[in-house]
């Protein structure tokens, strides 16, 4: 439950982010805003300006609202929040209208979301660098940091590893029996010991086990026998202004490697991508990374929603009928034709969109249902 909680918080805030972008936007090209709220309506509590004495008055339940201010409220279901602004459907042409803006004002308004979500992530790898986070470093810095270790950076699905138990943030303690001293130490036993069992004994979260698994003799390039990648790492953190530029350079070579993982997805999609396929994953499978990160620490925990938040601006970007990027498209096509698309049209292009998106999302989390064995571990509960 306190995964769940968690996972609710993060999503609450990336989709709250995102709303605020389209909101202040709006708001400062002169927009009106029907209602800004935190949360999904049913409305709980809101506040509005009130023309006769200048002062706010407060609104509870759901009421409908007529005012030319706009209502800032607090809803029954805590994730995210939403901006209703005016015209958005098309129905107004008013001068404060969304509709009634130039195609620049609403590309700007509709691409705000993402750039918020983007400025988001930037601020979360920043705070990540200044409080400090195990980095990889070279064996030959070890005497400059007293708390570093040798630490599993991933492990392969479908390996040894994995099978044995072996989690990212694992500190290698022994192996085989023996003191680690070196990196080249850890993966020289593991080329003895190809087809042997080996033991390996970790530290977890300050909690010692010791794990036992048998490295293959075959297996496929670049994974290894064993199936992990690990390296020294140590503590580092910076200054904040250290942490600014860092965390920009970061947020930067992310978005690099999730626009050529999508690349790489897409060539597979056509056969022009011959590699590894690029695993996908839902709502049940960021939840189950979300426990994995939470446990680790809030460091972890703040860079995986820096991910997030970066993947939500990528994918509402993308000229999809139904996200952001959608809609882009439409005034593009505005432009190009010299008039708007009919709002028929384009409302039944984005409600097949929509529709197409959550059975996209039904079919990933059926399939993250699966892959987690999520109604096995619901069984393990009532045996």
């Amino acid at each position: 439950m306190i995964t769940i909680f968690i996972f609710l918080i993060l999503l609450g805030l990336l989709v709250f982010v995102h709303e605020l972008g389209h909101f202040l936007v709006a708001k400062w090209n002169g927009i009106k805003s029907h209602e800004f709220g935190f949360g999904f309506p049913p409305r709980l509590v809101g506040v509005v300006k009130n023309d006769a004495t200048g002062r706010y008055k407060v609104i509870w339940g759901n009421r409908d609202v007529k005012s030319p201010h706009t209502v800032y409220s607090l809803n029954w279901l805590p994730l995210g929040g939403f901006v209703k602004i005016k015209g958005e459907d098309g129905h107004s042409q008013d001068p404060d209208s969304f509709a009634g803006k130039s195609a620049w004002i609403r590309t700007k308004v509709l691409g705000a979301g993402v750039a918020m979500n983007f400025i988001f992530a930037w601020l979360l790898i920043s705070i990540v660098f200044t409080l400090g986070l195990p980095q990889p470093i070279d064996p030959s810095q070890r005497a400059q940091y007293p708390d570093a270790k040798i630490q599993i950076l991933e492990v392969k699905k479908g390996t040894p590893a994995e099978m044995m138990g072996l989690q990212l943030g694992d500190e290698i303690l022994t192996i085989a029996g023996n003191q680690i001293a070196s990196l080249k130490q850890v993966s020289d036993t593991i080329a003895e010991n190809k087809g042997k069992s080996l033991e390996i004994k970790i530290d977890r979260l300050g909690k010692e086990m010791v794990l036992t698994g048998i490295p293959r003799i075959d297996y496929p390039a670049g994974e290894g026998a064993l199936g992990i990648s690990f390296s020294e790492t140590a503590i580092i953190s910076y200054p904040w202004y250290q942490s600014l530029y860092r965390g920009l350079e970061a947020t930067y070579n992310i978005t690099v490697a999730i626009l050529q993982a999508f690349g790489r997805m897409l060539g597979g999609l056509f056969g022009m991508e011959t590699g590894a396929p690029v695993d996908v994953t839902g709502p049940v499978g960021i939840v189950y990374l979300t426990k994995q990160m939470s446990d680790l620490g809030l460091a972890y925990l703040l860079q995986f929603a820096a991910l997030l938040s970066i993947n939500l601006g990528i994918i509402n970007i993308l000229p999809i009928p139904a996200l952001d990027g959608g809609r882009i498209l439409f005034i593009l096509i505005e432009k190009l034709k010299g008039s708007p698309v009919s709002q028929r049209v384009e409302g039944m292009i984005h409600q097949v969109g929509f529709i197409l998106l959550l059975l996209l999302m039904l079919l990933i989390t059926f399939r993250d249902v699966s892959h987690f064995r999520i109604l096995e571990k619901i069984g393990q509960l009532f045996s």
